[in-house]
């Protein structure tokens, strides 16, 4: 089995077995910057332990791997910041113990996942190169994303460290 280990002020995914790196992948994160996500619209990525609860292969992005975004961590963030409600905060420990996706509804965001690029023009492989552009999510070129396909599956571990 493999995990990921996305680092965000390196700009890098790896792709580990065990200790081993086996593929390691230049990656754009969100637009915010660095630090944690604390609330939909503030352009981070979030740092934590995640998994791939779905993919979807007709994205705009040409591939979407999306993470259980909010967990248990964010959701208690958000419960004793007074960001959430604590019926929200439910929601999503209720959906973390059934193995469920969280609410994409709740004012912490959702939808945060690894995708590609979709269309691919030699402006926006620029960007990618040299920008963090996301909303949140971790960007992977079109050719990456698809190899990356490879190696992950549901309920693979996704590990974002600053």
């Amino acid at each position: 089995a493999y995990a990921l280990e996305i680092q965000k002020a390196k700009r890098v995914l790896l792709v580990k077995h065990g200790d081993r790196v086996e593929r390691r992948y230049q990656i754009a994160t969100g637009k915010g910057g660095l630090g944690d996500k604390r609330i939909r619209g503030d352009n981070k990525t979030p740092l934590g332990t995640y998994r791939i609860t779905d993919f979807n292969e007709g994205s705009s992005f040409a591939l979407f791997m999306r993470l259980n975004y909010p967990n248990l961590k964010d959701g208690f963030f958000g419960l004793k910041n007074k960001l959430i409600t604590r019926s929200d905060f439910e929601r999503i420990a209720d959906a973390v113990h059934q193995d469920q996706r969280p609410p994409q509804n709740t004012p912490l965001g959702g939808a945060i996942g690894i995708h590609g690029l979709g269309e691919e023009t030699a402006e926006r492989l620029k960007v990618q190169r040299i920008l963090d552009w996301t909303q949140g999510c971790i960007a992977l070129s079109n050719r990456d994303i698809h190899e990356l396909r490879n190696y992950v599956r549901v309920g693979t571990k996704v590990v974002i460290r600053e």
